[in-house]
């Protein structure tokens, strides 16, 4: 008997099966604007460990489930024994023997694997320092519902090589599209990830060659979560790579930009931008709700 199908990368799903969850967010966000009920799942929960601050993650997820159905069980660090040393192991047992999913929302990735590595029910990533696919999943959903498929198309990535980076590097791969990362020297991504990806992702250091005729700009703070003593350093390195009305100005008609929140309004973004009326950043962030639910959907079935 095969063992549960986990989501901690983008990499465990197919293109196609990419595809279809991308295609079954967007029904799923019409029914809920038409307010067609969908609650296929009643009874089963999720249980959601945080150990890392989050209002976008939680809210889409509790809410997710209650809309299919079901229900979300809020775990912080504080409020279980992982706090007081637990082996993951022994708590993936645990959990999986009660509950019908697991999201973790955490710093090493490698407690997410060996969380999912032993836990009998499917687990999810909800970011870890390394990568961040639930995002990935609302940000392609925002391309598909506004722009229809990103294959052949040119993205760029501006400013830190981080955890939404990566997971970008692997939505070329699956989706077929060109990544340009556009990052100060000594912030590039994994470069294990960017070498077994080269036929799809290249580094630029200048900014401004980075957008040109890019058809899609995406940024992210300079400072992540447990960097925060570096934020001067990276604000100093990375003021170029703002993205702003003059770097927009450089990519292909009718780009779009997008920004996972939260955002610091003037550094890595500018105002102006985050204000603009034709703005898709907050579809970008009200389909972390509608993709995740498609990817519990999946997941359960």
């Amino acid at each position: 008997m095969s063992g549960p199908k986990h989501f901690l990368t983008l990499r465990d799903l197919t293109p196609d099966e990419l595809r279809g969850i991308i295609s079954r967010a967007n029904e799923l966000k019409m029914q809920q604007r038409e307010g067609i009920p969908h609650a296929r799942y009643p009874g089963k929960v999720l249980a959601m460990l945080f150990s890392k601050a989050s209002t976008r993650t939680r809210v889409s997820f509790e809410v997710g489930m209650r809309q299919l159905g079901g229900s979300a069980l809020f775990l912080s660090s504080a409020d279980t024994q992982l706090g007081r040393g637990e082996p993951v192991e022994d708590t993936a047992r645990v959990l999986s023997s009660m509950v019908d999913l697991v999201m973790i929302r955490t710093h090493d990735h490698s407690s997410v694997e060996r969380f999912a590595d032993v836990a009998s029910v499917p687990v999810i990533n909800g970011l870890t320092d390394d990568y961040h696919p639930c995002q990935l999943l609302a940000d392609m959903q925002t391309w598909f519902e506004h722009r229809g498929d990103i294959q052949g198309r040119r993205v760029c990535w501006l400013g830190d090589g981080n955890n939404m980076c990566h997971s970008y590097i692997n939505a070329a791969r699956l989706l077929d599209f060109e990544l340009v990362v556009a990052c100060p020297d000594g912030y590039q991504p994994a470069s294990q990830l960017v070498s077994e990806n080269s036929d799809r992702v290249h580094i630029v250091h200048d900014p401004r060659e980075a957008v040109q005729n890019a058809d899609l700009l995406v940024t992210d703070v300079w400072a992540s979560m447990g960097q925060e003593d570096e934020q001067q350093a990276r604000s100093a390195a990375m003021a170029p790579y703002q993205l702003n009305r003059k770097l927009l100005a450089l990519a292909a008609p009718e780009a779009l930009y997008m920004h996972c929140l939260p955002a610091h309004r003037d550094e890595e973004i500018s105002t102006e931008l985050m204000a603009a009326p034709d703005t898709v950043i907050w579809d970008e962030a009200e389909n972390r709700l509608h993709a995740q639910k498609a990817l519990i959907e999946f997941l359960l079935n």
